[in-house]
């Protein structure tokens, strides 16, 4: 996790960072980590003073392009998985779409991307441009945004109504049994 101010990270720590990055990129998406470059770069050009704000969840990973170090901030972000790779606009509620490209149903909406061209889309360009426009954090003018690390957890989580054991593998449930017929149960 990186502890450095905006706009100060150095080249060792931005280096750590992109290659724990790459380390993502390859464990949820090693099919398409060439894409996910080259989105990373369209939003670069779009976005330079953005800090790219990387989270990692059980079954995906995210990065958040934002106006500062806080990923909640971002405009944009990308999200990868084994199954797919979406763009999402973190207040695409808000944004006009004429052609009904946006996905789900709450705040942040998304495009399913299934290559760069998806990006120069007019109308997905359209959508990018408009949410930078109307983003309420102004991005810096000047300088170049960090990557930022900001969950990568070493354990995967458990699923829920399944524990796991020290090394890692799920315990075994506990069968069921009638009320009362349990030893275990209290008077």
């Amino acid at each position: 996790m990186s502890t450095t101010q905006p706009g100060t990270q150095s080249a060792a720590e931005r280096r750590s960072a992109e290659a724990e990055l790459r380390t993502l990129i390859d464990k949820f998406t090693p099919e398409q980590p060439r894409l996910i470059a080259a989105m990373r770069r369209s939003l670069r050009k779009c976005l330079p003073t953005a800090h790219e704000v990387v989270y990692e969840y059980r079954d995906c990973f995210v990065i958040s392009y934002s106006p500062s170090e806080h990923g909640y901030e971002g405009v944009l972000a990308i999200r990868g998985s084994a199954s797919d790779v979406r763009l999402y606009f973190n207040r695409g509620k808000d944004l006009p779409d004429p052609e009904d490209l946006l996905q789900g149903s709450s705040q942040a909406r998304w495009v399913n991307v299934e290559g760069v061209f998806t990006l120069t889309h007019p109308a997905v360009a359209s959508l990018i441009d408009r949410a930078i426009a109307d983003n309420r954090v102004p991005f810096a003018n000047a300088g170049r945004g960090s990557v930022v690390i900001r969950s990568a957890s070493g354990k995967t989580r458990a699923r829920r109504g399944e524990s796991r054991t020290r090394r890692g593998e799920p315990k075994a449930r506990p069968s069921k049994t009638r009320r009362g017929a349990s030893k275990a149960s209290s008077r």
